[in-house]
C-alpha cells in the first residue's frame, strides 16, 4: 500500500470573480522511502499539492489517501494530529522564531503535540539529538540572526524531525541558499532518507536540485505532465568532496556574531 494516494484531486480557488484551477484531476502514489522530487513553473500547482498533502488545505474534490486513511474527510483536530504525529514541514522561508534560540525552535512543535507534559530536560535532549542529525549542536544557543542562512535551514530541518515524522514534505528549502549550501543541504535530506528511511517530497522550480530525488513528478497547468524514475541522481556527498574548501564564513559569524535584535516581532 502506497504511504501517500491522490486519487482524481481537484482545487479551485475563487479570487472575486476569477476562478483558479489549482488542480484539475490529479493521481499520484507514492511509496513509503521514495525521495520524490516535483516541479513546474510558477501557478503550475506543485505547492497546492503540498499543501493538500501536508494537511494544510483541503481538495475541492478528488481523494488523499495517507497511509490508507481517507484525509479528505478527517475533521481539523485529526488533521492536526496527523500533520503533528506524522509530517514534518520545510520551507524557503524558514520559519524561525528570531528572538528564540536554535534549540528552543526546534523544541516548538512539541509544544502542540502534547510535549508540554514532557519534563524540559527531555525536551531539550530531543532537540539536541535533531540538532545533532544536522551537525548543529554546537550552535544550540544561537538565534537566526547569529546563523548563516544555510544554518537556520538546518536548524528547520532539525525541527521538522522533533516528531519523528515519516515524511517530510519540504517546499523551495534551497531556494535562499547559495550553491554549495543547497548541496549541503540537499545532502542532509539524501541521508535522512537513505539511512532513516524517511519519505521525502521535495517542490523545487531548480532542475538541477530535483536530480538528488529517486523520481520526479513534472506539474503543469494543474496537472501531472511526467512521472519518471531519476536515472542519474545526484549525490550530494560525493559532490560537496569535490569541491574546493569553503570560505570560513561561519567562523567569522562566530567570532563577530551580529548584534542580538531588539523589539520586533518574533
Amino acid at each position: 500500500m502506497p504511504v501517500i494516494s491522490v486519487r482524481n484531486l481537484v482545487k479551485t480557488y475563487t479570487v472575486g470573480e476569477v476562478v483558479v484551477r489549482a488542480l484539475r484531476g490529479c493521481d499520484l502514489d507514492v511509496e513509503a522511502g521514495e525521495f520524490v522530487a516535483v516541479t513546474g513553473p510558477s501557478g503550475s500547482g506543485k505547492s497546492t499539492l503540498m499543501h493538500i498533502l501536508g494537511c494544510l488545505d483541503r481538495p475541492t474534490s478528488g481523494q488523499y489517501f495517507l497511509d490508507g486513511k481517507d484525509v479528505s474527510r478527517m475533521s481539523k483536530d485529526e488533521l492536526a494530529a496527523v500533520r503533528n504525529r506524522q509530517i514534518g514541514f520545510v520551507f524557503q522561508g524558514f520559519n524561525l522564531l528570531s528572538r528564540t534560540s536554535a534549540l528552543d525552535n526546534v523544541e516548538l512543535p512539541l509544544l502542540y503535540n502534547g510535549g508540554s507534559k514532557l519534563k524540559a530536560a527531555e525536551r531539550h535532549k530531543r532537540a539536541m539529538d535533531a540538532l545533532t542529525i544536522v551537525g548543529l549542536a554546537d550552535r544550540f544557543h544561537h538565534h537566526p540572526n547569529q546563523l548563516s542562512g544555510g544554518q537556520q535551514q538546518r536548524v528547520a530541518i532539525a525541527r521538522s524531525l522533533i516528531n519523528a515524522p515519516s515524511i517530510i514534505l519540504a517546499d523551495e528549502p534551497t531556494g535562499n541558499l547559495d550553491t554549495r549550501t543547497s548541496i549541503e543541504v540537499m545532502g542532509i535530506f539524501q541521508r535522512l532518507n537513505k539511512e532513516r528511511g524517511i519519505t521525502i517530497i521535495l517542490i523545487t522550480h531548480e532542475a538541477d536540485i530535483a536530480e538528488y530525488g529517486t523520481r520526479l513528478v513534472r506539474f503543469r497547468d494543474g496537472r501531472i505532465q511526467a512521472d519518471q524514475k531519476i536515472l542519474r541522481r545526484r549525490d550530494a556527498e560525493e559532490e560537496l568532496a569535490a569541491l574546493p574548501p569553503p570560505e570560513d564564513d561561519e567562523a567569522v559569524m562566530e567570532a563577530h556574531p551580529p548584534a542580538a535584535e531588539h523589539g520586533g516581532a518574533a
